[in-house]
């Protein structure tokens, strides 16, 4: 846990905690969580929710990498999540968690740099990314980590030369689909962040093996000949190694000889920087520079032809309706960036096919990966497209907990409010004069006249009654 505040341009760090819970080791051959991992997640939220539960809404973020991403059935830990922290826990997908560790680690070097590899091992999952500046080139989560190789590899403890061929040749072939574009584009410095690599660097110097900064593939072959002589986990008494990481870090050294190997990496640097300054610096981006989120959208807008006058003209109308609603309807700022940018890609489908484009659009904004977006917010804007237009189904809510349910159900009315509006695909004004709600029923107040002029909108109004009725919401309008 990080806790940081932001001072004149500069974010300084006021809190720093660690502890290690090694959820990974607690999935079975099912991708289930075991009830002991879970419980030892809990236990350690709980002790941070004490330092972070009275900090406002939207100032702390808490993620939740490979081993939630993998997890099934994974729901009901995240709401005794969030309770045990005060705060919600979000996953994220593996390509983003890249993005915030190569940001945590560009934020933390005195210079430039030019082109950098950063390679983070955590404990179901290694990322490797490539970028200049604050900027990813090529960014990779590979399914390798110090857990779970350590766990498939060595299960009993036992270390020999037979199972770090094996593992290593595994890592390697982990990493062959993208050897060849890593290698194409190149880099000046290699630079390793984390645990299991902030581990092997202080073993290396320790114990004598390094004698210049650094990490070599020769320094690591060394650490390797001395585990294999040691035969077994508990016998590894090697200088530099802490009790907690002694059980899973033959696997984190298996996976940095592969990758070595697989890169032709020379030589590596460790940074102090990680996915936790990554996350920080990104959530103060959000605030004081530039939400990487909005910047997603509108690459994507770019990328599929996305009528930009008309998003435009959608979002803005979704913004107008807004406001009036959102203190009855309990709708804050996050809300409001969510209804506009499902506004501005509403018709991403179209580059698929007219047909059923709201589906398309929903396909599109699942699979795809979100620079800043986490994977509930990333399910959250998809279903707000696919429900933007046709019947409204009441079962694509139905899966969803009771209060996010409420709030999209609710996004959503006022989305397909907005596109009804302006069918016409006309910068001509909608003079929504009057926009209530009172619970389930929603009153549109137009300008004298104007609904006698536009019957096809009428058409629309009370078609579209009819769709809010089947999720017990009434439309009045006149």
């Amino acid at each position: 846990m990080l806790v940081a505040r932001w001072h004149e341009g500069e974010i300084i760090t006021v809190d720093r905690l660690k502890e290690t819970v090694r959820l990974a080791s607690g999935l079975d051959a099912r991708n289930r969580l075991s009830e002991e991992a879970q419980q030892r997640a809990l236990d350690c939220l709980r002790r941070f929710g004490q330092r972070l539960r009275n900090l406002p809404p939207g100032s702390v973020r808490a993620l939740g990498t490979n081993t939630l991403r993998k997890a099934r059935g994974a729901r009901g830990f995240l709401e005794a999540a969030k309770d045990a922290l005060g705060h919600p826990v979000e996953i994220i997908g593996g390509r983003e968690e890249a993005r915030l560790i190569y940001l945590g680690v560009a934020h933390t070097l005195a210079d430039d740099g030019g082109r950098r590899l950063v390679i983070d091992i955590g404990g179901g999952s290694t990322e490797f990314i490539i970028g200049e500046r604050f900027e990813p080139r090529l960014a990779e989560s590979l399914q390798m980590g110090c857990v779970t190789f350590s766990r498939l590899h060595f299960p009993d403890g036992r270390i020999t030369a037979a199972r770090f061929r094996q593992a290593e040749l595994h890592a390697q072939l982990e990493l062959q689909p993208i050897v060849a574009a890593y290698r194409g584009l190149g880099w000046e410095q290699a630079l390793g962040s984390s645990g299991t690599l902030l581990a092997l660097d202080r073993m290396l110097h320790e114990g004598g093996t390094e004698k210049t900064p650094g990490i070599s593939l020769g320094g690591l072959e060394t650490l390797r000949a001395r585990m294999i002589d040691a035969g077994h986990v508990d016998r590894l008494n090697l200088p530099g190694l802490s009790e907690d990481r002694r059980p899973v870090i033959a696997g984190g050294l298996a996976v940095i000889v592969g990758a070595f190997r697989g890169l032709a990496i020379e030589c590596l640097m460790t940074s102090e920087g990680a996915m936790r300054e990554g996350v920080v610096h990104d959530l103060f981006g959000r605030f004081h520079h530039e939400d990487v989120r909005a910047r997603t959208i509108q690459n994507l807008r770019k990328r599929f032809a996305v009528d930009a006058r008309h998003a435009e003209r959608v979002a803005t109308e979704a913004k107008r309706l807004f406001e009036p609603v959102a203190e009855v309807w309990q709708l804050g700022e996050t809300d409001a960036h969510l209804l506009t940018w499902s506004a501005e890609l509403h018709e991403i489908g179209l580059a698929l096919s007219h047909s059923r484009y709201h589906k398309h659009g929903e396909y599109i904004l699942t699979h795809a990966d979100l620079p800043g977006f986490s994977r509930q917010e990333q399910a959250e804007l998809a279903l707000l497209v696919r429900a933007h237009r046709r019947r409204l189904q009441p079962k694509l809510f139905e899966p969803l907990p009771k209060v996010r349910r409420r709030r999209l159900i609710r996004l959503a009315l006022l989305l397909r409010l907005a596109v009804l509006l302006h069918r016409s695909r006309s910068d001509e004004p909608v003079p929504v004069q009057e926009v209530r709600v009172e619970r389930r029923e929603i009153t549109l107040g137009f300008g004298p006249g104007w609904l006698s002029e536009h019957p096809l909108t009428i058409t629309d109004l009370e078609q579209e009654a009819g769709q809010l009725d089947s999720l017990g919401f009434t439309l009045r309008f006149g």
